[in-house]
């Protein structure tokens, strides 16, 4: 079986707390993209991880997509043996939850293959032990995501036909560098009321981290900046960073970029 596990982007993320789990609180909403990696997963006689595309760092043991399947296999005994191969296209370090997808993808296609019959909100459990945004990509549709990012609530958000042009400088941000540069504070406006509201996007929804990373990587704030004088509706960071994504009316011409940047082009 084969799936094409998706990014997405952030609208808006407000770092609300710090939580006694070391985790923060965050409220945000998350966007699919149509931006892809691709995933393959087939019954075989022992069990494999191989990976093509972008390199991977660490070790297969490490991957998200085979801590799936060790919760799998923890609850339920005598699952069979399970060729995995992923191609990975969607940048990593870059705010834009491509490790994530590819988890909770592994967490849907495994379900199938194995005949477990779990619902949605069972194997949201089971992506949450994996990281904050799996369980966003079970569902797959745009989303606020409260607490550390599990808690999940549908919004009507229609972004149909909507150009988007995603720009990455190939700079590496950790997550625990974004959050060190930032104070957690509640928020200055209702997420929700703004999103219900284009003509406040670009004023007021707003992600915390650029506050931060923005003074200490320049070449990301200009990225924004260029967007904006390219028509952009709503440009912003997605995520902790690095990639900005711009949201355009029509198509437009990419621009010229520096050379490395990864530059993806998509309709909503």
């Amino acid at each position: 079986m084969i799936s094409f596990p998706n990014a997405k982007i952030n609208l808006g993320l407000h770092i609300t707390a710090k939580r006694k789990d070391g985790y923060h609180d965050i409220e945000t909403c998350m966007v699919p993209i149509p931006l892809y990696d691709a995933l393959e997963i087939i019954l075989d006689k022992k069990t494999t991880f191989t990976s093509t595309g972008l390199p991977i760092p660490g070790s297969d043991k490490d991957n998200l997509i085979m801590k799936a399947l060790k919760l799998f296999r923890k609850d339920f005994n005598e699952l069979p043996h399970l060729n995995i191969h992923l191609h990975k296209n969607i940048p990593m370090g870059a705010g834009l939850g491509g490790g994530s997808a590819d988890a909770a993808f592994a967490l849907k296609l495994m379900n199938n293959l194995f005949d477990l019959h779990l619902e949605d909100w069972f194997l949201e459990d089971y992506a949450a032990q994996l990281g904050s945004d799996c369980p966003f990509f079970v569902e797959n549709t745009p989303k606020i995501a409260t607490g550390r990012g599990e808690i999940l609530e549908p919004i009507d958000l229609d972004l149909k036909c909507t150009h988007l042009l995603l720009i990455n400088p190939q700079i590496h941000i950790g997550t625990k560098e974004a959050y060190a540069g930032v104070t957690p504070t509640a928020p200055a406006v209702d997420l929700k009321a703004v999103l219900a509201d284009r003509s406040r996007w670009k004023d007021e929804l707003v992600n915390d981290f650029e506050a931060s990373i923005f003074p200490r990587y320049p070449e990301i704030a200009a990225i924004k900046t260029k967007l904006y004088e390219m028509g952009a509706f709503y440009a912003a960071m997605s995520g902790s960073g690095s990639t900005v994504f711009g949201l355009f009316d029509k198509k437009v011409n990419n621009g010229s970029w520096n050379e490395g940047y990864f530059v993806f082009e998509g309709v909503m």
